[in-house]
């Protein structure tokens, strides 16, 4: 027999059950319906739920069915009308059959009217989520090899025994099932701080554009948390505000697939369920708002690595270790490593609880579907998601917003993770205060250094204007030494070939003839290689008596030293007159 798709709404005098039969032979079906019981059966189909409030056969009921669509749609009176029906998009628990009894029961769970779900605790008792604490006892020599817990409620042991090489990716505790739980928080907290990278951490803190970004993001309960809250005034019962949540055909393929279960928990168990149950949305609120709501490959590796629940086998004592723990890895382990990235998951946890078992199976559902499609990951499922999303369905909502009153009271702060932030931030702060004030120091430098080059500037055009004065007169008192050269007294010896001059180079006479400047390059004087050799003797004694009247000092600067060679060629040129 096939279970059918269905779906259940209410009215205040009708609940109607709504189920999808495409292929079923419509002139031949049959329903029932009393008190709780609801069945329904048109081959192949067959539907049996246990409903949250009783219903009554009183003529008024209504039935019809959609040929286009292929669905059924059954309208059942309530028994008393005007009753709100707790629970109805909770499928799996729906589906569940009621309870038989035997006449010797061996172990077995008592129906809900008689105690809470948990079996151990009245419904109307205030939860107490501080776990009872034991002084430490020495683990006795007898007990050889013990095999530790681990899973929902604590429940499963021997998984990784056979299979730790093919599962050793998916969790970061080596040999769960030999490693006791002090021993699992000692390895935890020096992988983290092991992990801890300042530099990325003061990366996001310093350039958070990117962080800045996905705060803004609006996940989808924070509509639904807004309208409920509008909507406070109105409505005094919270179950009321269930009906904002609702489940895609998707999800409620998914609710079917489950196979009902029953636990049977301890008292300590019992709060370790909720305590994980904090964990694992904690996880699952950062890998939805860094992600905008649009998984990746990296989804599924986020939320194991971001719970410690999931990823070493953790079991918890009190919230505020939670958040601790959380925290610290939110700054050791994922991409955005941003102390705002935790405040926002802590207050979107807390939102998701306030909207009730709806909310919560809604995110339980979307981390079980993350985990089934990758690969590694589909174990953590069958260890504690797929457990999670049956035993949800049956929790009461009352220790849900119970919970998130005591996660609300439990403050977090930078310090108390451990890894040293404020400090860390103020050495940051302080090196980049020092970063501005030597950046500051340097535009006013550079502001400065181009005032100074007009000066500068002057100085070189009063330069060239005299170096180009002194060769003006150099070049006109040449041409007067060559007329004065060629109407000279014959007794002056030989004259220098050409338009030559007399020059002093290196403290010696030099001849500047046209034949020079054409081997070498124009305007450049000779070098001294090219001094007088046997020109006459009036020329070796003018040389001499330059040589002893005509002293060149080194110049102070470039300035000094352009105009001595200016004086220089003057006096060469004045014993021609």
């Amino acid at each position: 027999m096939l279970t059918p798709a269905f779906d259940l709404s209410q009215d205040p005098d009708f609940l109607t059950v709504a189920i999808r039969v495409p292929y079923a032979r419509v002139s031949e079906f049959d329903v029932y319906f009393e008190g709780v019981d609801f069945k329904f059966y048109a081959k192949p189909y067959f539907l049996r739920l246990t409903l949250p409030g009783r219903v009554v056969e009183n003529g008024s009921e209504q039935g019809s069915y959609d040929t286009d669509k292929g669905i059924f749609t059954i309208r059942l009176p309530k028994e008393t009308p005007g009753q709100h029906f707790e629970g109805l998009n909770m499928l799996t628990a729906l589906l569940a059959p009621r309870k038989s009894r035997t006449a010797k029961p061996l172990v077995e769970e008592i129906g809900a009217s008689e105690v809470s779900e948990g079996g151990v605790e009245d419904e109307d008792e205030e939860f107490d989520w501080e776990i009872e604490q034991s002084p430490y006892e020495e683990a006795s020599e007898s007990a050889l090899s013990p095999q530790y817990h681990y899973g929902f409620g604590n429940l499963r042991s021997g998984v990784f025994q056979r299979l730790q090489d093919e599962l050793s990716d998916v969790i970061d505790i080596k040999d769960p099932d030999f490693t006791p739980a002090t021993e699992r928080r000692q390895k935890r907290l020096a992988a983290e701080l092991a992990k801890f990278d300042p530099d990325h951490y003061l990366a996001d803190f310093f350039e958070d554009e990117a962080v800045e970004q996905v705060l803004k993001y609006n996940p989808w309960w924070s509509d639904i948390y807004s309208e409920m809250m509008a909507s406070l005034g109105k409505s005094q019962e919270q179950e009321n505000h269930a009906a904002l949540v609702s489940f895609s055909e998707e999800e409620k393929y998914q609710l079917r697939k489950f196979v009902n279960k029953s636990y049977l928990l301890d008292k300590r168990a019992h709060s370790q369920v909720y305590y994980s149950l904090i964990d694992i949305l904690l996880a699952y609120c950062y890998e939805t708002r860094v992600t905008e709501g649009e998984k990746n490959v990296e989804s599924a590796w986020n939320i194991r690595k971001l719970s410690p629940t999931l990823c070493w086998f953790e079991t918890w004592t009190n919230v505020h270790e939670i958040l601790v723990s959380f925290g610290r890895r939110v700054l050791c382990y994922p991409l955005y490593r941003h102390f705002k990235l935790v405040m926002k998951a802590y207050r979107d946890t807390i939102k998701i609880l306030q909207l009730g078992k709806s909310a919560v199976l809604k995110c339980l559902l979307d981390v079980h579907k993350i985990f089934q499609e990758n690969d590694p990951a589909y174990i953590l499922n069958d260890l504690y998601i797929s457990d999670y999303c049956v035993w949800i369905q049956k929790a009461k909502s009352k220790k849900l917003a119970a919970l998130a009153e005591a996660l609300k009271e439990v403050p977090l702060t930078k310090a108390q993770l451990g890894l040293d932030l404020e400090e860390l931030e103020a050495a940051a702060l302080l090196v980049q205060e020092e970063e501005t004030v030597l950046k500051a120091a340097r535009s006013v430098s550079r502001q400065q250094t181009p005032s100074s080059s007009p000066e500068t500037s002057d100085s070189e055009e009063s330069d060239s204007t005299t170096s180009s004065e002194t060769e003006g007169s150099d070049s006109e008192r040449g041409e007067l030494t060559e007329s004065e050269s060629e109407t000279a007294d014959p007794l002056r010896g030989p004259s220098l070939e050409g338009s030559s001059t007399l020059l002093i180079v290196d403290g010696g006479v030099c001849r500047n003839s046209a034949t020079a400047t054409s081997n070498g390059s124009p305007g450049k004087p000779p070098s001294s290689s090219q001094a007088l050799g046997g020109s006459g003797p009036l020329i070796d004694e003018l040389g001499e008596h330059l040589n002893s009247t005509v002293q060149v000092s080194e110049p102070e600067d470039s300035a000094t030293g352009s105009h001595s060679s200016v004086r220089a060629r003057d006096d060469q040129q004045t014993p021609s007159d």
